[in-house]
């Protein structure tokens, strides 16, 4: 029998965060669920841990090398027929009712492509996941989904805040975090080219905001609803860069300009021309300064340039909404749509 939730995890030297993870799916509510589960080479103890869930994870894949997330992702979404795709991480811990939300929540909305909750941050020892024992009032936000700002970068509503409930309507926001995003298949199938629901040319991050942005275009909305809840061991910020691995950092780097060449048209970067290009200078300085190792990216783009041009006239030929349209996504403050107004862009 087919599921209707595919629980999609892929794990690099997660074990310190992986046990709590697979708990959290266990006490779901919602049942009608399978997990698989693809190890990129770790060197930790993921593999010994995920095996200990063998009456959780219908299949467990181990790779002898690091395919990277959106292939490994790709592989397991194409291999198992269902409804709806959870892409969870294996450092987000889910409240019980999450799954039941969502997907009841996307079962009513056939305008939605996917889904996200509320993630808080993760800032309690992991080891004991006590961030769960933390009252509300003391939480900060990891996301109430994605925007874009003019000098195209994609952020999370709410990043670093302190929960005050200000974030508690349920609202269309540009696209979910691949931390915790529940997709409906219909849109999978639709944006994706070849088997490639994330473009591996990506590799790593930036891959769900390029997925987010193909299904805006496509007219598919993303809801937020914020009784679908849980907590995130978020690892890269814009403050960590400087610790984070220089391979992170690289594809970081080389994503930004991918995401753009992609999906920007051009009469949108030419209304933002000048916080792109000042953004752009920025981050080629700080890189030739600070970051030569990044500099890898640039052949990676180039090879990665004549595919994604293709993709890129092929999705403006397939589009359902306006240039205009897709420019209320992009604000210095987080945007969103009432859903009770959908037909009406209000910022919050």
């Amino acid at each position: 029998m087919t599921p209707r939730v595919l629980v999609s995890i892929v794990t690099y030297n997660s074990a310190r965060y992986l046990k709590h993870c697979l708990e959290s799916l266990q006490a779901q509510t919602w049942r009608d669920l399978v997990v698989c589960l693809w190890d990129n080479a770790s060197t930790d103890q993921s593999t010994a841990i995920a095996s200990e869930f063998g009456g959780l994870l219908s299949a467990l894949h181990t790779s002898d090398r690091n395919i990277g997330f959106c292939a490994a992702q790709n592989r397991i979404i194409a291999s198992t027929p269902s409804a709806y795709v959870l892409v969870l991480n294996p450092d987000v811990v889910l409240e019980p009712s999450f799954l039941s939300i969502l997907v009841r929540t996307l079962d009513e909305d056939a305008v939605a492509g996917s889904a996200t909750g509320k993630l808080w941050r993760w800032q309690e020892d992991v080891e004991t996941g006590a961030a769960a024992s933390l009252p509300q009032a003391g939480r900060i936000l990891d996301t109430t989904g994605m925007y874009l700002t003019p000098n195209q970068r994609h952020l999370d509503r709410g990043s670093g805040e302190p929960d005050r409930g200000q974030y508690e309507a349920r609202a269309y926001v540009f696209g979910a975090s691949g931390a915790a995003a529940l997709y409906r298949r219909a849109m999978l199938e639709e944006v994706k080219d070849g088997g490639e629901y994330f473009d591996e040319a990506f590799f790593a991050f930036r891959e769900d905001a390029d997925l987010a942005w193909r299904a805006q275009w496509l007219g598919w909305r993303c809801l937020y609803v914020p009784d679908a809840s849980g907590f995130h061991a978020r690892r890269v910020l814009p403050e960590r860069r400087a610790a984070l691995p220089a391979e992170i950092n690289m594809h970081s780097f080389k994503n930004r300009f991918l995401l753009r060449i992609k999906n920007m048209d051009a009469a949108t970067y030419a209304c933002f021309l000048l916080p792109i290009t000042a953004r752009d200078l920025g981050a080629l300085g700080y890189v030739l300064s600070r970051e030569p190792s990044s500099l890898r990216a640039l052949p990676l783009l180039c090879k990665a340039l004549p595919r994604a041009w293709r993709l890129r006239k092929e999705l403006q030929r397939r589009r359902r909404v306006t240039p205009r349209e897709m420019r209320f996504w992009f604000s210095y403050q987080p945007v969103s749509i009432e859903t009770a107004k959908c037909t009406k862009l209000t910022k919050e």
